[in-house]
Order: C-alpha cells, then structure tokens, then sequence
C-alpha cells in the first residue's frame, strides 16, 4: 500500500508521542497493580473453591482474551475470509 507523505507542519495526535504511550502504559499498569493489592483485601462470597485464589480473576479474564485470539485467528478467519480476487475486476 502507498502511504500518504507526511506533513511536516501537521500536528501530532496525542499517542504519535512515545512519552504519551509511556505514560499511558505506566498508568495502565499501576492500575493494574493496585486491582491485585485490592484482591488481597476483598472479601469473596465463592461457590468453587479456585474463585478465592488469589488473582484468579485476573488469570481467567487473560486467559480468555488469549483463548479467543487464537480461535479467531486459526478457526473464524478461514471461514469468513474471501479469495484474494474476489474484489478484481473481471
């Protein structure tokens, strides 16, 4: 694909800064880290015993987000994708 040149006197959005992503991301995870110190703290009413590990939510949600990735990256992609002509002119 051919990229549009870029403007010099056009204006940066705020995440073309790597200090902004920095930033971002530090956030991101001292959020992160302060969910887990709150998880030593909370009281769980559980059915199943692994519900009260420690940081199991956390484990579960990754987990998850991972698991369905793959699936649609290996099982869904195939079945939806079109042929590489399929948009050509015939």
């Amino acid at each position: 694909m051919d990229r549009e040149p870029i403007d010099i006197n056009e204006e940066l959005a705020v995440f073309d800064k790597p200090q902004n992503v920095k930033r971002l991301l530090i956030v991101f995870f001292t959020c992160v880290a302060l969910l887990l110190l709150v998880d030593l703290f909370y009281h769980r009413h559980t059915v199943f015993a692994w519900e009260g590990w420690f940081g199991f939510y956390c484990v579960f949600g990754f987990v998850a987000c991972v698991v369905l990735v793959i699936l649609a990256k290996y099982v869904l992609r195939p079945l939806v994708m079109r042929d590489e002509e399929y948009y050509d002119e015939r």
